[in-house]
């Protein structure tokens, strides 16, 4: 009778300790899936809001500085012709003067539209101030035209003055989502730090084909974390650690949408942006590893556009980013960045070695491609007619393009800013030469 009694206790016992094990590893999944969850809920809050502030800038912040740019550029004009019709007496330059001011009328409008603030309204009054005076010079060429240049002075400061302001408030803001990207990262690597630790507490107590799954969800974690958002852990359901690993492949395919929604990426070509291109080459800065810039630009694109329509010219900018995509993919390495500042403008970012190879493969293939977008007449003359951007009639050759590459040493560039303007500037020369080209600067840098 006691023996038996014994017998039963064990086997109670055993039952109890397989059931605490179970219990054991129900909490501990259970734990990990809460802290897993909650990583991922803020880092998909995180990703939402960042999206959110990068919009915003690009579509509100950055246009009203930069209409507050043109503000400034059309106020100037309109100082330069006022300044040529005292010396010269022209109606012309009034007209220039009254087509500037409208101009600046229509920019002012839009900006009071997009944004409330309290320097618009003052900035209008001073401007309404500068045309009353401008009606009196043009009126009466022996009129005294200091009034007008004193207000046009408080104008012009006025403008800067909001510049200032306005480029104070984009700071303020770039740093709170600064802060705010902070302070999800860490708390989602705490979490998923946690969760961890769980998972690892709770494979002690499994079989080894457990503690191996671990092991690949592991991988699977950091290949994650580092961008590879397709990798498989390749966990057989059945289990719980195979449902987690569903679980977790669900969340990596959330994360890469999220990703790609946060890309400024263009409507036409589905290259990104100017955001992702200011991101991948503040990025190369910082390393220690040199990298070419490729800036690529369409000669004489306007001339087509006016002869063919915008569809078609829409249609080359497309073919224009595809035949980039295709000859950077397969000649740049798995490095290589393409994105579409926008128009007929692109910009490539390779490694110092394989630029010479991608560039000669994309010059070779437009110029191969970009006759038959052309009508039989136009190709086999070689030129179509057309209006420049000065409203002359001339003859523009078939449409090439030109790109202008910066090879980029450590310490040569200061931030994506002056590499753009760099490249705008190379641009330039290469444009003027015959045919598709490119041209390679190499900065010496003197420090």
């Amino acid at each position: 009778m006691n023996a038996t009694n014994g017998s039963t206790t064990t086997i109670k016992s055993k039952s109890y300790t397989r059931l605490s094990i179970i219990r054991k590893i129900i909490v501990g999944y259970s734990a990990m899936a809460l802290f897993s969850i909650a990583a991922l809920g803020f880092s998909i809050n995180g990703l939402v809001s960042l999206h959110r502030t990068a919009k915003e800038i690009a579509r509100t912040d950055l246009v009203f500085i930069s209409n507050l740019q043109r503000l400034r550029e059309s106020l100037v004009a309109q100082e330069r012709y006022a300044g040529k019709f005292l010396i010269l007496g022209s109606s012309e330059f009034r007209d220039f003067f009254n087509s500037r001011s409208q101009e600046f009328w229509k920019i002012l409008n839009a900006m009071q539209r997009e944004k409330n603030i309290p320097e618009l309204p003052s900035l209008s009054a001073l401007y309404t101030k500068y045309q009353a005076a401008s009606i009196e010079v043009f009126a009466n060429k022996e009129s005294d035209p200091q009034p007008m240049q004193k207000v046009g002075v408080q104008t012009l400061a006025a403008i800067d003055a909001i510049s200032v302001n306005e480029q104070k408030r984009l700071n303020s803001k770039l740093e709170d989502a600064d802060r705010r990207e902070e302070s999800t990262l860490n708390l989602t690597l705490i979490l998923s730090f946690t969760g961890f630790l769980l998972a690892t507490a709770v494979a002690v107590f499994v079989t080894y084909s457990i503690s191996s799954a671990i092991r690949k969800l592991k991988t699977a974690t950091h290949r994650i974390a580092e961008g590879e958002f397709d990798y498989d852990p390749q966990i057989p359901e059945g289990d719980e650690i195979g449902d987690l690993a569903r679980d977790f492949t669900h969340m990596a395919v959330r994360l890469k949408e999220l990703e790609q929604m946060s890309l400024d990426a263009s409507p036409l070509t589905r290259l990104p942006g100017n955001i992702a291109i200011e991101r991948i080459l503040n990025k190369r800065l910082l390393s220690d590893e040199p990298f070419a810039v490729c800036y690529a630009d369409l000669d004489n694109f306007k001339a087509y556009n006016d002869r063919y329509g915008y569809i078609k010219g829409s249609e080359l900018i497309k073919l224009t980013g595809e035949i980039i995509y295709e000859e950077a993919s397969k000649y740049g390495g798995v490095d290589c960045f393409i994105g579409h500042v926008g128009g007929d403008d692109f910009v490539l970012v390779l490694s110092e070695d394989n630029f010479d190879q991608v560039c000669d493969a994309i010059t070779a293939r437009f110029d191969r491609e970009i006759v038959a977008h052309y009508s039989t007449e136009d190709a086999e003359r070689g030129a179509i007619e057309g209006k420049d951007r000065y409203g002359v009639q001339r003859i523009f050759p078939l449409m090439t393009i030109s790109i202008a590459v910066l090879v980029c040493q450590q310490g040569e560039y200061d931030s994506a800013v002056e590499i753009a303007r760099t490249a705008a500037q190379i641009k330039d020369h290469v444009k003027v030469q015959p045919g598709s080209n490119y041209f390679v600067n190499r900065r010496k840098l003197n420090r």
